[in-house]
C-alpha cells in the first residue's frame, strides 16, 4: 500500500503575534508541522504498521520548511518530496491544490492523506480541491480509519453526528486532529530521518507559470470586542418576563 501525506509548515499558533497597519506580524522563527497534518502522518503510520506499505510526505514551502519534512520522517515516514515555492508568492488553497494535483497526476498510490485544515488560515479547502482536481473520491474530517481488502472504512465527524463511509482506492482523506495523538520522534527516528531520501522539485517544473491565485488578502484586523451583556435585577418571575419579552420582541427567537 502506497500512501502520500500532504503536509505544511505553519507558524506556531502559540508564538507572539500582532496586527500593525493591517499586516499580521508573527515570530518568523517559530514554525512547526501543522497539527492536523501530524495526525494524518500518524494515521498513515498506524496503517503501515498493520498492513505494510510505503509512506511518502509532500510539502510545498520555502527552504526553512525542509526541517518540517524531517520531522515527519523522524516520526516514521519513508521518504519526502520538497516542492520549493517561489519567493514572495502568496499561495492560497486553490494554488496549493493545483500544484499538488500537477505533482500527483503521473503518480501511483492507494491513498492521499491531508490534514483537514491548516492552523495558519483554517480554510480547510485544499484537500477537497485536490480531490476534485484529481477526480478522486474523498472523505473529509476523518476521526477513525481501518483498511480491509482494497478499501478504507472511514468514520468522519459531521455536523450532527458521525458517519461511516467506505472509500475505494485510490482516494483521498482529510484527517481531524481528534483522530489520534501523533507520536513524538525519538532519538533513533531523528537520526534515521537524516538518511532518508528527500526529492526537491521547483514549482516551475509543475507549471507554476500558469498558477492561478484566486484569493487576495486585503488586510488583518483585531477581532471586535464582544458587546456587554444585559443585566436584570428584581424578582425571578419579573426577570423571566423581561428576558422572554426581549427574546420575542428584540431578538425574534420566540
Amino acid at each position: 500500500m502506497k500512501i502520500y501525506v500532504c503536509i505544511k509548515q505553519v507558524p506556531d499558533v502559540n508564538a507572539p503575534l500582532q496586527i500593525k497597519d493591517g499586516a499580521l506580524i508573527q515570530d518568523a522563527d517559530r514554525n512547526i508541522l501543522n497539527a492536523y497534518d501530524a495526525s494524518a502522518v500518524e494515521a498513515a503510520l498506524v496503517l503501515q504498521e498493520k498492513h505494510g506499505g510505503e509512506i511518502e510526505v509532500v510539502l510545498i514551502g520555502n527552504d526553512k520548511a525542509r526541517e518540517t519534512i524531517r520531522k515527519a520522517l523522524a516520526m516514521g515516514a519513508d521518504s519526502g518530496v520538497f516542492i520549493q515555492e517561489q519567493i514572495d508568492t502568496l499561495y492560497d488553497s486553490y494554488s496549493y491544490a493545483s500544484l499538488l494535483a500537477a505533482f500527483f497526476k503521473d503518480k501511483e498510490y492507494d491513498y492521499i492523506f491531508c490534514g483537514k485544515q491548516s492552523q495558519d488560515t483554517d480554510a480547510g479547502l485544499t484537500g477537497s480541491m485536490l480531490a476534485e482536481l484529481l477526480g478522486l473520491p474523498f472523505v473529509t474530517n476523518a476521526v477513525w480509519l481501518e483498511y480491509s481488502g482494497n478499501s478504507l472504512t472511514v468514520k468522519r465527524q459531521g455536523d450532527t453526528g458521525q458517519e461511516v463511509i467506505e472509500l475505494p482506492s485510490p482516494g483521498l482523506v482529510t484527517c481531524s486532529n481528534d483522530m489520534n495523538d501523533p507520536r513524538i520522534p525519538n532519538l533513533k527516528g531523528i537520526m534515521q530521518s537524516k538518511r532518508k531520501p528527500v526529492e526537491t522539485i521547483s514549482v516551475n517544473e509543475l507549471g507554476a507559470d500558469r498558477l492561478a491565485v484566486k484569493t487576495t488578502i486585503l488586510g488583518y484586523e483585531e477581532k471586535p470586542a464582544r458587546e456587554p451583556g444585559k443585566k436584570y435585577e428584581g424578582e425571578p418571575d419579573e426577570i423571566a418576563r423581561q428576558v422572554a419579552r426581549l427574546l420575542d420582541e428584540a431578538e425574534n427567537v420566540i
